[in-house]
């Protein structure tokens, strides 16, 4: 074994001439432990909710969606889109048409985003995973039916076992606002057949119909709000949203499921990094009690020092005896803290142990966690980064001190 490396472990594990630098090591393991151990679990409860959330907009969203870069509406009537619809990879082609509108149950009225989707909408989504109440249906025997949020549901008071119908009110387009406001609006009325749930984000917003239905109510005239593309899981999606970008042009944006709702991931992924560094503060500032705990060893093994200039050992060796003892400590801190770490975090997905307030009130009942591997590795990584910054300090100390006033 390295002769430092073996003097370091024996100086880390050994009983001290003073009570108070084991009690100090201790603590400075222990920090180190608990730093590591909320670092591991606070990044896997983002991670947790991250994947909840990508998992339910995944349910709900396409794979890719092609909008207008500017404007609302467009026809997709040109060749480019026929070329699209044969591209390798992409199995599911849907035109939809999303406009908001005043709906209105019995006395309640609310706005929202009548989103019209064709027959094989449930094919390239899943949908019918995210029905709480009734059943996922659009049109039975020629009759039309709507799957309702369950925010709209809410501020409606919609209810399934009612016989109203959901009443639709547009503006007519190129309709300029009369006194006679039935002239200036398009009406119609459809019956729910379920409700949904993915998230308030989209819970509060949408309700879903048939796009007949929809291009009837808005008078579309074969335009459509978005054009919905479900890939092949096997196919590289990155490359065949940039060959589909590449064959729109500028004029159009294509959009994965991330970017459909980047403010949502982007906002997560900030909170999830600055918790990060705000608990690498944190652990700084615990290192300073290794920083402390080294000094006094220093001087706690000053004799031995002395001794071992006399046996041949340089200065060089002596220093890399105290930076190897501030690494072991950062080094068995780190590990230490990411086993209790995993180990807690599979505690929680294993048996759910701490619960969310307000039971029955979310679509989960406990915290989510998902460990992810590059973490743990960057969490150990500027743990043990950590430590070496910490150590080289109080090893520079030695010299002028201890070591009959020779350089280190």
């Amino acid at each position: 074994m390295n002769l430092p490396l073996f003097i370091a472990l024996r100086y880390l594990f050994s009983k001290k001439k003073q009570n108070i630098i084991n009690i100090i090591s201790a603590i400075s393991v222990a920090g180190i432990i608990v730093g590591t151990m909320a670092l591991v679990i606070v990044l896997s409860v983002f991670n947790g909710f991250n994947s909840l959330i990508e998992n339910f907009f995944s349910n709900f969203d396409p794979d890719l969606k092609i909008t207008a870069a500017k404007g609302k509406m467009f026809t997709p009537s040109e060749n480019r889109f026929d070329e699209i619809k044969n591209l390798p990879g992409v199995v599911h082609y849907a035109e939809v048409i999303e406009e908001v509108a005043l709906l209105k149950y019995d006395t309640r009225q609310y706005p929202a985003i009548v989103k019209g989707v064709p027959p094989n909408y449930g094919r390239y989504t899943n949908i019918d995973t995210l029905i709480v109440d009734g059943v996922f249906m659009l049109e039975d025997e020629g009759m039309d039916y709507a799957m309702v949020g369950q925010g709209v549901a809410y501020n409606l008071g919609l209810g399934l076992s009612f016989v109203d119908p959901i009443r639709i009110f547009v503006p007519k387009k190129g309709r300029q606002a009369s006194v006679n406001m039935a002239r200036s609006l398009n009406f119609d009325y459809i019956f729910p057949a379920g409700v949904f749930a993915v998230l308030e984000e989209i819970d509060s917003k949408y309700i879903i119909v048939p796009y007949h239905f929809a291009a009837s109510l808005f008078d579309s005239e074969n335009q459509v709000s978005a054009v919905e593309l479900g890939i092949d899981p096997n196919v590289n999606a990155r490359r065949l949203q940039k060959e589909i970008q590449h064959i729109l042009g500028e004029s159009f944006q294509v959009k994965n499921k991330y970017q459909q709702h980047d403010l949502i991931f982007r906002t997560m992924k900030s909170e999830k990094w600055a918790s990060y560094f705000i608990l690498v503060f944190i652990l700084i500032v615990a290192s300073f009690n290794m920083l402390g705990s080294l000094s006094m060893l220093i001087i706690d093994k000053k004799e031995d020092l002395f001794i071992l200039r006399g046996m041949g050992a340089d200065s060089e060796l002596i220093r890399r005896i105290f930076l190897f003892e501030g690494w072991l400590i950062s080094f068995f801190g780190a590990v230490i803290g990411s086993l209790l770490g995993i180990f807690i975090c599979w505690l929680q997905i294993k048996y759910e142990i701490v619960t969310l307030p307000g039971t029955g009130s979310f679509v989960i009942s406990a915290y989510p966690v998902k460990i992810i591997f590059s973490d743990i590795l960057l969490i150990l990584s500027i743990v043990i980064g950590i430590g070496f910054i910490a150590s080289w300090y109080p090893v520079r100390f030695i010299s002028h001190r201890f070591l009959m006033n020779e350089n280190l």
